[in-house]
């Protein structure tokens, strides 16, 4: 009579260094292909020119560089990809004001400033491109782990 522990012989099978490298690279892969989609989602979103967007619309970059600093990044610590915009400077809260909304006090005028409340409504530009993206994973995934 032969006995086999299936507990066993699942734990030395998908421990085994080939196929937690295999699905490793494939992970990495596949993240980096969604990253990079889910930015050029957004980057296309995001349209150059003068005037303002409509609020729940993508905004408009007047100088361009919201467009040309969002980047993604695949974490290996994590096995996680993150994707968006690039802090300029320490306090740069302008991504995240456009992307939800908000409030912030600003200090205005030059010769006698006053602190005023200054109020953002959301335009969304990071969600909808990896709600467009979302759907389209599974199909990545299927035969990634060779």
């Amino acid at each position: 009579m032969f006995t086999m522990d299936f507990r066993a012989a699942k734990q030395a099978f998908f421990t085994s260094p080939a196929v937690t490298g295999a699905v490793d690279r494939a992970t990495r892969k596949v993240l980096s292909k969604f990253g990079a989609y889910v930015r050029r989602g957004a980057r296309s979103s995001i349209r150059k020119r003068k005037r303002v967007s409509q609020p729940g619309k993508p905004p408009s970059s007047h100088s361009g560089l919201l467009k040309k600093f969002i980047f993604f990044g695949y974490d290996r610590a994590a096995q996680s990809v993150v994707v968006g915009p690039v802090a300029l400077r320490s306090k740069a809260e302008a991504p995240e004001l456009l992307e939800h909304g908000g409030q912030v006090q600003r200090r205005v005028g030059r010769r006698r400033p006053k602190v005023k409340v200054m109020r953002y409504r959301p335009r969304p530009f990071m969600a909808p491109a990896f709600d467009t993206e979302k759907p389209k994973l599974p199909a990545m995934w299927k035969d990634s782990v060779a």
